[in-house]
């Protein structure tokens, strides 16, 4: 499962230090798992049930939030002549990761996805970010994953926080009709 996780998305290798990294791959293939999929089921599994039909699937919306992600960072880099306070590999593992409590949220039931029993109950930042916690993964991280969505608003979000929430809203957002 693991290199097919890492040919479907390749910007796992965007993450340099190679200990988060296999710690992120651990929690997708866990996912997965836990999920019952198999990797080219993400080409097919919609990134969200808000959409009828859903005109992307958790592959494109994952693979375009973490290039967002990349894109706006070296944009501000590049206009701000300082260092910013944005850590590159714990933006891109969470972009990576922060709808990986989709793979819990969801099943696919007479050939259409809907929500999981485990999806009924919790919400995916919850079950994300459950998920990456028993692989260890450093609390920013964890705090992504569980406020990237509605239950961060009104938090503080950190620096990389701030850039994924957007992009994954920018994701969403150019789809609505």
């Amino acid at each position: 499962m693991r290199n097919d996780l890492i040919k479907l998305i390749p910007e796992f290798d965007l993450i340099q230090d190679k200990d988060l990294r296999e710690k992120c791959l651990q929690t997708w293939e866990e996912g997965m798992r836990l999920g019952g999929w198999k990797p080219d089921d993400l080409k097919r599994m919609p990134f969200t049930l808000l959409y009828d039909p859903c005109p992307a699937s958790m592959l494109e919306h994952t693979r375009g939030n973490v290039l967002v992600c990349v894109g706006v960072l070296d944009a501000l880099k590049a206009v701000y002549a300082r260092d910013l306070a944005i850590d590159r590999d714990i933006l891109i593992a969470g972009a990576l990761l922060h709808d990986v409590g989709k793979l819990l949220e969801m099943e696919e039931k007479d050939g259409k996805f809907v929500k999981s029993r485990s999806g009924k109950l919790l919400r995916h930042p919850v079950s994300g970010a459950c998920l990456a916690a028993r692989f260890g993964l450093p609390e920013p991280i964890l705090h992504i994953i569980a406020n990237h969505s509605k239950e961060g608003d009104g938090m503080r979000r950190t620096n990389e926080g701030v850039l994924l929430h957007h992009a994954d809203f920018t994701n969403f957002e150019i789809f609505a009709k």
